[in-house]
């Protein structure tokens, strides 16, 4: 956005290349101490009230493998840890920031290691852009079928543009296509909560991760950071057991964010729910939820004195469209080229992400070593 500050606030706040920035408050603890790399100098950007800016002693400490670090596990519970606040806001001290305790190895391994780093993390940058891309194509897709309702005819020709035949709809009070129907969510639809998990059941290392809200951003599903379990709880019901290409949605904190699941071994936790119904409505009720419109509705439903919840009973009961069924199936002819290769990219970024976050250690120790051009990039 644009920004007024008066000149000794632009020089403090400027980025500048070889700095860190990194979330200092939000809605939950898990939205904070989230950091990355300024790889450039920046003459007209300066840094939001929300961040907190790091300017790291050259001679002392790489930004680059300060961003890496602050990327661990072990630097995400640090800060989940030490974030005060339990109300609508959590925030990050400047002391908590200032202890955070950095392991200060060699300068020339500092650059090597963060390099490596960086090479990572652009090859993760890239993927997430393509899958942007992706995702803009497909939700124009959706809109211009759904929302300006110009899905193709028996001809192959946009039905609304073309003279398509548009009825009063009483329960909506509006127009829609001919033969579409229009009732509550909850006629196709049932979002199933996760298992109560305890955290004194959570290890460091298991056969299962736990999926949190946390876990959940928009359009990615975030494995790393979470807690294991070994086996799955007696009581839990079946479908916590996640499988690729399931879609989930966070009911509590930042409500009605979804995602899609991309990898195996996943139990879900409550606070998230499992969008369930037949996989012919699946795809259009994922963007009908990640529309406009419905995004608008999760926030009037979302209450809460110490946190914003969402009843996936309530938003059920909303009343949405629903085309007919060769529509649909179109639909996910189309969709569905989109989502493979989102989910297949999502699988890269989980796969590179694991290695990152395992190979750091194990640079830092010492206990192996990787050949690396070094560049003033």
């Amino acid at each position: 956005m644009e920004a007024t500050a008066r000149p000794n606030e632009i020089e403090r706040f400027k980025l500048k290349k070889g700095q860190v920035a990194i979330t200092k408050d939000s809605e939950t603890r898990f939205d904070i101490g989230i950091a990355t790399y300024i790889a450039d100098d920046f003459d007209n950007v300066i840094l939001g009230y929300h961040n907190a800016l790091i300017t790291p002693n050259p001679e002392k400490l790489n930004g680059k493998y300060l961003n890496a670090l602050l990327h661990t596990d072990y630097a995400r519970k640090y800060f989940a840890n030490n974030a005060s606040g339990s109300g609508q806001r959590y925030a990050l001290s400047v002391d908590a920031l200032n202890d955070f305790p950095v392991p200060l190895i060699p300068l020339e391994e500092q650059i090597r290691i963060g390099n490596i780093f960086s090479s990572i993390d652009q090859k993760i940058a890239l993927n997430r852009a393509i899958n942007d891309n992706l995702e803009a194509m497909a939700k124009q897709i959706y809109d211009y079928w759904f929302i300006q309702f110009d899905f193709p005819n028996d001809e192959g020709k946009p039905y609304k543009s073309s003279g398509g035949k548009m009825v009063w709809n009483e329960k909506l009070k509006r127009e829609i296509p001919e033969g579409w129907d229009a009732d509550a969510l909850n006629t196709w639809l049932e979002i199933k909560s996760g298992f109560p998990f305890k955290s004194e059941t959570y290890q460091t290392i298991g056969r299962y991760k736990v999926i949190t809200i946390k876990n959940v951003q928009d359009g990615e599903l975030v494995t790393s950071g979470c807690d294991f379990v070994e086996e799955i709880p007696s009581r839990a019901k079946e479908y916590i057991a996640l499988k690729i290409g399931d879609r989930l949605i966070s009911l509590t904190g930042n409500c009605g964010r979804l995602c899609v699941v991309c990898e195996e071994n996943l139990l879900l936790n409550q606070r998230v729910g499992l969008l369930s119904c037949n996989s012919l409505y699946l795809e259009y009720l994922y963007n009908l939820l990640n529309s406009q419109p419905m995004r608008m509705v999760v926030d009037n439903l979302a209450n809460g004195a110490a946190q914003a919840n969402l009843s996936p009973v309530e938003l059920c009961k909303t009343i949405c469209t629903m085309p007919q069924e060769d529509t649909l199936l179109e639909y996910n002819r189309k969709a569905n080229v989109f989502r493979l290769a989102m989910v297949q990219n999502n699988q890269e970024i989980a796969a590179l992400t694991k290695q990152r976050d395992e190979l750091l250690p194990l640079l830092m120790n010492g206990q192996v070593s990787v050949n690396y051009h070094l560049s003033d990039d």
